[in-house]
């Protein structure tokens, strides 16, 4: 049970169900913000300014942490002993890194490390990491049994 209370900030912010808040988006503000005071006091602006993140999820963020009742929600996982190591904050723009302002997609099983680890390490290495494979994706990093995904990069060129 106590290792279940130990998770990302990403992961924390990913889990609340903010409304347009995936995966990606998550980790985009994790890293963009470093803690989760800096995020609950952002404004729609400041929030506008993570990469991949417009009016509408700003807003959703913004109305999300404005409701005492999700505060309150907050506060008591808190106290129950959720947490997560202290942030590492990351402008992608002042790293040196071929990753660096680059959109990577994960598919198939990774032998070297673990997917959530490796999603850790590419946005600590400044690349946002999605979901799925789209126009806006660079890179595909395929493990065995890639699937759907390396084949639609593969369509899309």
């Amino acid at each position: 049970l106590e290792k279940a209370k130990e998770t990302t900030f990403a992961r924390f912010l990913y889990a609340l169900g903010i409304r347009e808040v995936g995966e990606a988006t998550a980790a985009g503000l994790a890293a963009y913000f470093g803690t989760l005071e800096a995020l609950e006091a952002a404004s729609i602006e400041e929030l506008q300014k993570v990469p991949d993140v417009g009016i509408v999820v700003a807003s959703h963020v913004h109305n999300f942490f404005a409701e005492e009742s999700n505060r309150n929600v907050i506060s008591e996982l808190l106290a129950e002993g959720v947490h997560w190591p202290e942030p590492i904050v990351i402008n992608a723009e002042e790293i040196d890194s071929p990753f660096a302002g680059k959109t990577v997609v994960l598919t198939g099983s990774l032998s070297q490390m673990s997917r959530d680890d490796a999603k850790a390490r590419l946005v600590e290495l400044g690349a946002k990491v999605a979901g799925s494979v789209s126009k806006k994706t660079d890179l595909v990093i395929a493990g065995e049994a890639a699937g759907s995904k390396l084949a639609k990069a593969q369509e899309l060129g």
